[in-house]
C-alpha cells in the first residue's frame, strides 16, 4: 500500500480528500498524525509556490511521499482577491464566517452579473527524493448574495454553480467533485497515485 501524507491539519479538507481516495490502494496520513510537524507559513505570492512549500517540508519531515494543495477564491470584481489570502481574508485567524462576511461586504451593491469568480486549486506532490509534480485546475461560478447550503467549508455556501443551480455547500460527494477545482485536480492526482501504488514495493 502506498503511504502518502496530506500536508494539512484542516479536518474538512482531510475528510473530503480521504473520501475521494478511499477506493485506492493508498494509506492517507495528515499532519495530525505527526504532532511534531510545524505549521508551514504559506506567505508566498502564488498558489503554486505555497503548495510546493508545504509539500516539500512535509516530505522532508516525514520522509514519505507528500502532497499539499493551495486553493482559493478569485473574484472578478475584486481584481482576483482574495486569491492566496482566501483562508485569512479577514485576518490571520479568521473563521469561515468572518471571511465570508468580509467577502459579502466587499461585493455590496455589485449585481449578480458582475459577481463572477473562480475557485482555483494547485496540488503539489513531492517525493522525499525531491521529485515534484504540480497539478493546476479551476472552476467558474458566481458569488451568491445569500448563504445557501450547510455542507462543505470555506466559501462553499456562497459559490454558486450556474450549470447545477446550486452552491458548493448544497452539493455532496461526486456531485461536487465532478465540477469543483479540487475534484478536477484530485482526479489527476488519483491516477498518479494509482500508478505509483502499482510500482510500490510490498509492505
Amino acid at each position: 500500500m502506498l503511504e502518502v501524507v496530506l500536508a494539512t491539519r484542516n479536518r474538512g479538507k482531510i475528510k473530503e480528500i480521504a473520501a475521494y481516495l478511499k477506493d485506492e490502494d493508498v494509506r492517507l496520513y495528515s499532519l495530525n498524525d505527526f504532532p511534531g510537524a510545524m505549521a508551514v507559513e504559506e506567505g508566498e505570492e502564488t498558489f503554486r509556490a505555497n503548495a510546493l512549500k508545504k509539500a516539500r517540508y512535509t516530505a522532508r519531515f516525514t520522509n514519505k511521499l507528500a502532497f499539499a494543495d493551495d486553493s482559493g477564491l478569485e473574484v472578478d470584481a475584486l481584481d482576483g482577491k482574495p486569491g492566496v489570502l482566501s483562508a485569512r481574508f479577514a485576518g490571520e485567524k479568521a473563521t469561515d464566517d468572518e471571511n465570508n462576511e468580509k467577502l459579502l461586504k466587499a461585493l455590496k451593491g455589485v449585481p449578480l452579473e458582475r459577481r463572477g469568480a473562480s475557485f482555483r486549486c494547485v496540488l503539489a506532490l513531492v517525493e522525499p527524493s525531491g521529485e515534484e509534480i504540480v497539478i493546476e485546475e479551476a472552476c467558474r461560478g458566481v458569488i451568491a448574495h445569500e448563504r445557501r447550503g450547510s455542507k462543505g467549508f470555506g466559501y462553499d455556501p456562497f459559490f454558486f454553480s450556474p450549470p447545477l443551480n446550486k452552491t458548493f455547500a448544497e452539493m455532496i460527494g461526486e456531485e461536487k467533485n465532478g465540477v469543483s477545482h479540487r475534484g478536477k485536480a484530485l482526479r489527476k492526482l488519483r491516477e498518479i497515485l494509482k500508478h505509483k501504488a502499482q510500482k510500490a514495493p510490498s509492505q
